[in-house]
């Protein structure tokens, strides 16, 4: 599974390392993406999600169904 928040888009960042001797080494910095699943009235059904932190409270926000109608447009498989 891929980093990526199915709702904000977000991906992996890239950077440093940085030791006290200040030396540079390559690093990653995830995105914090679970698995979660929704129930969607407008669908009928239950659908799963990679959503971020960020993500869970977009949708928490917004609601499912605005959420969902916004991948749908996008493209996105859920």
């Amino acid at each position: 599974m891929s980093r990526h928040c199915q709702v904000t888009g977000a991906t992996p960042g890239f950077g440093h390392h940085v030791s006290h001797s200040h030396r540079r080494t390559k690093r990653r910095f995830d995105v914090n993406v679970q698995r979660k699943r929704y129930w969607v009235p407008s669908l009928g059904r239950q659908v799963t999600l990679r959503v971020s932190a960020k993500g869970i409270g977009i949708i928490d926000r917004r609601g499912i169904d605005a959420v969902i109608a916004d991948l749908s447009v996008r493209g996105e498989k859920f």
